[in-house]
């Protein structure tokens, strides 16, 4: 896949199938998108392309709602490059770029620069200034300019219409598993290992204190939760679970991301550590004692180990 971050960039394209959108998360509803996308490609013997925005429009539009997200730029990019396009377009977005009429975006950005034969888009596609362009624009124009248009349907898993909003709301309230469901893979995010009070080692289950790299990243909520985790660099996947909170049994104030990795001695400090959140396992809670932690944290591991082969 033929990354290009910048329209400057862009190669003279003769005839693409493309599609657009942010695609925060490439979950099963992306997925199925880019799966068309690919097919028609091949029929029309036509490159795909996948247009994807940054930063997320929202947060151009509407600084003050504050949108934390589910894959990094970078992240974004690994997950597209797993799934066969041709070409990945990274288009920086701008208020100039938003304040394209619909009808200028449809002839000077798509029509110009790609060249389309066929334009997918998802059921809920908004284009333009005041996102006033929508799926009868982009056909109506197609007479025009000699492109189709497809239309996806909405992706419904279990009754759940498959959105990144949906499992931006899954993650925040710490149901990982329906996060899970929907981007059909494990949710994960990074960090970086820093030193800590060293608590966790005093009580039979030292700790990995993460300093997430990425602010806009959206990081689960406070709780105790089933995870696997690979260090940069190293191909082992590493059982462990992690706690988010901050510890009110030591009466702590600041937040804290900490994951304690199963029969596991090494030194990690100062690298990058990939986590998978698995499963939700209960609240962070205050113990009478650093006893019934230790008892908690017994219970926590067996838990974890048993969910985990379940799932093998």
């Amino acid at each position: 896949m033929k990354v290009y971050r910048s329209l400057q960039q862009l190669p003279v394209f003769s005839k693409t199938v493309l599609t657009i959108g942010t695609f925060d998360g490439v979950h099963l509803g992306h997925q199925q998108i880019i799966r068309q996308l690919i097919a028609e490609a091949k029929e029309r013997e036509a490159e795909s392309v996948l247009i994807s925005f940054y930063p997320h429009p929202r947060k151009v539009l509407k600084p003050e709602q504050e949108v934390a997200e589910l894959t990094t730029l970078e992240e974004r990019i690994e997950l597209l490059k797993q799934q066969g396009l041709d070409n990945l377009v990274v288009v920086p977005f701008d208020k100039a770029f938003a304040a394209q009429t619909a009808q200028q975006y449809i002839q000077d950005f798509l029509v110009k620069l790609f060249s389309p034969s066929l334009i997918i888009i998802g059921y809920d596609h908004k284009f333009g200034n005041n996102r006033e362009g929508d799926f009868a624009l982009m056909q109506q124009m197609g007479k025009e300019f000699a492109y189709d248009v497809k239309e996806i349907p909405k992706q419904v898993l279990n009754e759940v219409a498959v959105s990144s909003t949906k499992i931006r709301e899954a993650i925040a309230k710490g149901d990982a598993q329906t996060a899970n469901q929907l981007l059909g893979y494990t949710y994960f995010f990074r960090g970086y290992v820093v030193e800590g009070n060293k608590l966790g080692r005093k009580l039979g289950y030292p700790t990995a204190n993460l300093q997430i790299q990425d602010a806009g990243k959206l990081v689960p909520a406070n709780g105790v939760y089933v995870v696997l985790a690979q260090i940069e660099g190293d191909t082992r996947i590493l059982k462990g679970m992690m706690n988010i909170g901050t510890r009110p049994t030591v009466d702590g104030t600041q937040k804290t991301t900490e994951v304690n990795l199963f029969d596991f001695e090494e030194d990690i400090y100062n690298r990058h550590l990939k986590v998978f959140v698995k499963y939700h396992l209960r609240e962070e809670v205050k113990f009478n004692g650093l006893d019934k932690l230790i008892e908690q944290l017994h219970k926590d591991k067996e838990q974890s180990l048993q969910l985990l082969a379940d799932a093998e």
